[in-house]
């Protein structure tokens, strides 16, 4: 199938799918006779495969490994759950970083004024310096 047949059945956009195959996320794609890019079935499972692991917030990086690791029929499955438990891990830490941010947030708009006078903590807070 040409790029746009791809793009529609695998979800993953046409530029999408060019940028995976430069970074080598997807192999690089057959040519028709004409120069076109032409995927297959299995092209699309990947690009599928792919696109699910982003919508489950794995860095490209990670897809990467996780596409070795699906089309490696001896891999461990040791090493994809260890994956998954590290991406967890680092979205815990960065729940809580959020969770952080939202605290100082509400806290420094709890006490501004939110009225026409210049004051205000959350500049105040922003404008600080840190060493």
């Amino acid at each position: 199938m040409n790029i746009g047949e791809a793009a529609k059945t695998s979800g993953v956009n046409a530029k999408l799918i060019r940028h995976y195959e430069s970074i080598g996320i997807i192999p690089k794609a057959n040519r028709s006779d004409a120069g076109y890019r032409v995927y297959s079935d299995a092209d699309v499972n990947i690009l599928s495969f792919v696109k699910r692991a982003r919508g489950l917030g794995f860095s490209m990086k990670e897809i990467k490994k996780l596409v070795g690791l699906w089309r490696n029929k001896s891999r461990s499955s040791s090493d994809v759950k260890n994956l998954a438990l590290t991406h967890v891990k680092d979205m815990e830490q960065k729940i809580s970083e959020l969770q952080s941010m939202v605290k100082t947030l509400n806290h420094l708009a709890k006490f501004c004024h939110g009225d026409n006078r210049p004051d205000c903590p959350i500049i105040d807070s922003l404008a600080k310096e840190k060493a």
